[in-house]
């Protein structure tokens, strides 16, 4: 039996909203007032320029993958073929000046991109995790949709916005489904969060991250999430990444965040949870969107990855505008 929407109840949706199992959910409107009137933000710069990284080559050599962060959520993820090629994808493509539903308020970038739209390789899949503005940026989407017509994977209830906004075709996935790309496989995977554009549609489009599978190379880009129990279970469930990006930012204050976003030491936990053998930070340093200053999060990682016992590329970061190439089979 399905709702209105066609999508079955489930743990986690019970026929009108989505929500996170045995968690307790989000913040409500009332609380994120409050931080707002009296939050004590570190001061950001107005502008970071960057270090003008080489271009990427975009070959790819075989047992790895090659990321070029381009900033927040967004990173372009290139895997070679087993016959030859790259198949390359991009992750909550975000090129706006604004992650805001208006062209002149709203959380501002401090830094440009570190690869612009239009020197995008060809790009094959597009991964939407959810519907929050600094991850789902329509001119972005429908930038990309004219260049490349790639498909765009998204989690249940953002195909028909995405159409009302020019980006027909929009594959939705069910935590756990899956769906077949070309070559790849992708598969969403529970993330702890919340979704809403506006303040009547809190919780009513569902969130989530993504394995995507080429033969034995396994990356997760887990999206948006709080810490929880998903993690191991997506290694059970799945297997162990061979890399996992997983969001470092917008952690403060705790009590405020701590049920949407994972802190650093959280981060290093679920890449631990996970089996990844090698991780890579996300969703920090392009837009203030909490209180804790632009360096935190890497310096919080370094302290949290010291804390484990880790090695620094074992859970790195790169710069806005750098291509790394990494193993998809552990640290060699």
């Amino acid at each position: 039996m399905t709702d209105g929407n066609g999508y079955p109840p489930s743990d986690h949706y019970d026929g009108t909203h989505f929500r996170n199992p045995g968690r307790r959910g989000a913040a409500g409107l009332g609380a994120v007032l409050r931080w707002s009137l009296t939050r004590r933000r570190s001061p950001w710069p107005q502008w970071v320029q960057d270090p003008a990284w080489p271009a990427p080559a975009w070959d790819v050599a075989p047992g790895h993958a090659a990321l070029t962060f381009i900033g927040h959520s967004t990173m372009l993820v290139r895997l070679p073929l087993p016959g030859g090629g790259v198949f390359s994808v991009l992750t909550d493509p975000v090129f706006s000046d604004r992650c805001s539903p208006l062209p002149f308020a709203g959380p501002k970038r401090v830094r440009a991109p570190g690869l612009a739209l239009d020197a995008l390789p060809r790009v094959d899949a597009v991964l939407v995790s959810h519907n929050h503005y600094d991850h789902m940026d329509l001119p972005s989407l429908r930038a990309l949709h004219r260049r490349f017509g790639a498909p765009v994977i998204t989690a249940l209830g953002n195909a028909a916005p995405l159409a009302a906004a020019g980006v027909p075709g929009a594959v939705e996935l069910d935590w756990w489904a899956s769906t077949s790309v070309g070559p790849a496989t992708v598969t969403a995977v529970p993330a702890v969060h919340f979704s809403a554009r506006g303040v009547h549609d809190r919780d009513r489009t569902l969130w989530a991250g993504f394995l995507v599978r080429i033969g034995e190379a396994r990356v997760l880009f887990a999206g948006d999430s709080g810490a929880g129990p998903h993690w191991a279970e997506i290694r059970t469930r799945l297997g162990p990444p061979g890399i996992a990006l997983l969001p470092i930012g917008a952690y403060a204050p705790r009590s405020l965040m701590r049920a949407v976003h994972m802190d650093p030491a959280d981060a290093v936990q679920a890449c631990a949870d996970l089996g990844a053998p090698v991780a890579v930070g996300i969703h920090f340093g392009t837009f203030q969107l909490t209180d804790e200053g632009i360096e935190d999060p890497v310096r919080d990682l370094a302290a949290a990855r010291d804390a484990a016992g880790l090695l620094r590329d074992a859970f790195d970061v790169l710069g806005c505008g750098e291509t790394r190439e990494l193993p998809l089979h552990g640290r060699q």
